[in-house]
């Protein structure tokens, strides 16, 4: 061949190639829902008017696409859907045509596909034995109502100093549930492993992790991106990120080695015993393995720590500039319960206003269930559309919870949302904060007991106060950027003063 022909003959084949990808692209968005424009390669990812979508939902929903459209981070799709109905029609209707869940890179990185979040169908058996062993131990019952009010105490001894213990006191509930003990505050190694819980939940959050690493989640099982692979060869804050997550995994296999020395069959202590013990009586089988309770107790320790930590601080920044919703809150625990005994789940019914500002703080919240979408596990048609099998679903739960048609004021926070004319508590159809279906989180009994067993102790012993002008706050932003709400808290907004 003429050398001189070889420069226009490799264009023409990148020109091929790039119509061919083109068309294909195209075919494939054909085949899902409408929805805004992406730019090749790219999608929808730069384009303001699309992302983040707790902020342009509504307009991308009714600029002419419905409560199911479709947007793409990169090149890979991502099905939305919006509002009460559409949402409940998927999540519980439509529950197993919609109850996958795509890979996790970012996660995967850590537990290698292992423990309860998973796309593979052991998953049902690891979820069944965690909720069923989490309810033993008490979730939802009087004796875990006794943990959090101990805890909180504890709490309750150290936070004059303000030195960020929220997180702490939630982590300690989940903690001697799985391990059987709770930390003291001052222990370096309790310490050293939340704060890598910490960094890991932020990076899941931030930028570097979406592009990097959150492009992948929305591949099919079928077809995994190639980033997440790519980002193991390359510097960056994720490798220490994740070589401090081999920390706290090493730390959990010394627990269950430990577990195993004085395991006593007829006295299981911890959620670690029970798991020994189903892979005891399974051991002929090879669905579930140690690895499976090695991920599990790491995902149930960042699952019970970070995310409740974080509402609990941006939460006490509520209260602080919304002073007359503090005043009421104290003032229903003065009359129910006074201030000689600790508030106990019992008095939650005779509480209406706080269990109503416990619901709406988790309504309020503009957070976005991106990190954890669904997936299709079959071909199914959905109010109109065709969804192929193994297409990441969101089912968009922030879209009930600020619905104009079922809030009357759903931009601006009212612990009255959840109160009926005569001051009673009543609950709403478009609440789903915890999700709904087969991958529903499995610690809501446990999440819904600690907030308002917290708040109400610390209610009952403190009054929280601005030390900044709260035309500074922005409630919509702060939660946004919860890795620094414990520090806005102790530090920037807010100090409290003993109420006894």
């Amino acid at each position: 061949m003429d050398a001189s022909l070889i420069p226009g003959t490799a264009v023409l084949l990148i020109v091929f190639l790039f119509t061919l990808w083109a068309f294909r692209f195209h075919q494939r968005r054909t085949r899902l829902p409408p929805g805004p424009r992406p730019w090749l390669f790219l999608g929808n990812l730069l384009q303001k008017d699309v992302l983040p979508l707790f902020n342009t939902y509504t307009k991308v929903r009714h600029k002419r696409y419905g409560p199911v459209f479709t947007i793409w981070l990169g090149t890979k799709p991502m099905v939305v859907i919006c509002g009460i109905e559409a949402v409940k029609d998927a999540l519980i209707t439509h529950n197993e045509e919609f109850g996958g869940r795509p890979p996790v890179p970012i996660l995967d990185q850590v537990t290698k596909g292992f423990g309860l979040i998973s796309e593979h169908e052991k998953w049902k058996m690891v979820r069944r034995f965690t909720i069923c062993t989490l309810r033993n131990f008490g979730m939802g019952k009087k004796s875990m109502a006794e943990r959090i009010s101990e805890e909180t105490h504890c709490l309750v001894e150290k936070i004059a100093s303000f030195k960020g213990y929220f997180i702490a006191t939630v982590s300690n509930v989940i903690c001697s549930v799985i391990f059987g003990n709770r930390f003291s505050y001052e222990d370096k190694k309790f310490t050293e492993l939340l704060e890598i819980l910490e960094a890991f939940v932020t990076f899941f959050v931030s930028l570097p992790g979406l592009v990097a690493f959150k492009n992948g989640p929305l591949c099919t099982s079928t077809s995994k991106s190639t980033l997440p692979n790519i980002m193991n060869f390359l510097p960056g804050p994720h490798k220490k990120i994740f070589s401090d997550c081999k920390k706290v995994c090493d730390f959990i296999r010394y627990e269950v080695d430990t577990h195993k020395e004085t395991l006593d069959p007829e006295n299981p202590r911890d959620f670690i015993d029970c798991f020994l013990l189903k892979l005891e009586k399974e051991q002929n089988s090879s669905i579930i393995c140690m690895e499976d309770l090695v991920m599990s107790v790491f995902q149930l320790f960042i699952g019970g720590t970070d995310t409740t930590s974080s509402v609990i601080s941006y939460a006490l920044v509520v209260l602080a500039r919304f002073s007359d919703v503090q005043v009421k809150i104290q003032q229903e625990i003065d009359e129910i319960v006074g201030a000689n005994r600790a508030p106990s789940m019992e008095d939650r019914m005779k509480m209406p206003y706080t269990n109503a500002f416990v619901h709406e703080i988790l309504r309020i919240l503009r957070i976005t269930n991106e990190n954890f979408p669904r997936m299709t596990t079959q071909d199914v048609n959905f109010r109109g559309h065709f969804i192929p099998q193994g297409t990441a679903i969101l089912p968009l739960l922030v879209s009930m919870h600020f619905d104009p048609l079922h809030w009357e004021d759903p931009e601006n926070f009212h612990p009255s949302h959840f109160l009926d004319k005569k001051g009673e508590f009543q609950k709403k159809d478009a609440y789903m904060p915890f999700s709904a279906g087969k991958r529903a989180c499995p610690g809501e009994a446990l999440a819904d007991m600690e907030l308002f067993l917290i708040f109400s102790i610390l209610l009952q012993h403190f009054t929280f106060e601005l030390i900044i002008d709260p035309e500074e706050i922005d409630l919509e932003t702060l939660y946004m950027e919860k890795r620094a709400v414990s520090k806005a808290v102790s530090r920037q907004a807010a100090c409290l003063t003993h109420r006894f």
